[in-house]
């Protein structure tokens, strides 16, 4: 069997990623990169002439012109942070290589810090992946499943009508080979045409080539311009059902990465956050070597968020 090239390609190793961004100074100057790749522009009157004042904690900028002061990290993710650059670049590493995602208890082992604060670290690196994959949408050809995440209480209701179930679209698109482009994972407040249809405006362009199965929520694409076919799926098992192989075969990752790194969370809470990492993983696996860079800019230009905005926007969004 040949080897899979994306797979077996090498990444960032731990050594390398030390040598980039082992120091306080390499990850200051990563993050200024980041934030300004043009050079410094005041947050307040987009001048660009500042002092860089007496060294304090992630560096400290004052505008020539309107005396305004800011920090490297104001206005951030990292706004306000106890910890070092240099323990937040490596949290952003281990959980952008990690294939199957890393878990809160798992970073707490390897940064060295409190359970609370790997778990804060964790959500708001999550939270820098979803607002980066929301950007995105879908276009070409497409697949498009119904799933969820969660199972069955004892005494509740089976099947789609599960109390504990968090349902959420898994769609796929295609290259022109028929290889997987790019992953979309969305929660929905349930399988509804109306809840379908704004998604599809949400998350894929007009032109759109849409295939799903009979599911009859599933049309409700066409209300966004989207080209819609629909195969009735019956009793046939997945793998004879080819036309969804690729979708098929993400979920059953995705179902294996988190049963096998997550022993429990709380979907209801937090399905779109997990979703989100696993997603923006897998839309950037043609290159890992730049992914930990990536992401350090997407962190960087993630917009502050607290732990009880963390906590509400998932309560919100789920």
């Amino acid at each position: 069997m040949a080897m899979n090239r994306i797979q077996f390609q090498p990444g960032m190793s731990l050594p390398e990623f030390n040598r980039s961004f082992g120091t306080e100074a390499q990850c200051e100057q990563a993050l200024m990169a980041a934030r300004w790749p043009d050079g410094w522009r005041c947050p307040r009157c987009d001048h660009d002439a500042h002092y860089k004042l007496a060294r304090q904690s992630h560096g400290l900028f004052q505008c020539q012109a309107c005396q305004h002061q800011t920090s490297l990290t104001a206005g951030t993710l990292m706004a306000d942070t106890k910890l070092a650059l240099t323990t937040w670049f490596l949290a952003i590493h281990l959980i952008g290589q990690a294939k199957n995602g890393m878990s809160s208890l798992e970073l707490k082992r390897q940064l060295g810090v409190s359970y609370p604060t790997a778990w804060l670290l964790h959500h708001k690196i999550l939270a820098a992946m979803a607002q980066r994959e929301a950007e995105h949408r879908l276009d070409g050809a497409v697949q498009l499943d119904d799933a969820y995440l969660g199972g069955e209480r004892a005494g509740g209701k089976a099947g789609r009508g599960s109390e504990n179930k968090v349902p959420f679209v898994a769609a796929v698109s295609l290259d022109a080979a028929g290889r997987p482009r790019h992953l979309k994972l969305t929660p929905v407040t349930g399988f509804t045409s109306q809840a379908l249809e704004a998604w599809a405006k949400a998350h894929l362009l007009p032109g759109t080539r849409v295939l799903s199965d009979g599911l009859s929520c599933f049309a409700a694409v066409a209300a966004a311009g989207c080209l819609h076919e629909a195969v009735v799926v019956g009793q046939r098992l997945p793998r004879e059902l080819p036309q969804f192989h690729w979708v098929n075969t993400v979920l059953g990752n995705l179902k294996t990465a988190l049963a096998g790194t997550h022993h429990a969370f709380d979907f209801a809470k937090y399905a779109a956050s997990y979703l989100a990492g696993f997603a923006y993983r897998f839309n950037r696996r043609f290159d890992l070597r730049a992914l930990s860079a990536r992401l350090i800019v997407d962190v960087a230009r993630c917009q502050p968020r607290a732990e009880r905005v963390i906590r509400g926007y998932a309560e919100i969004h789920c």
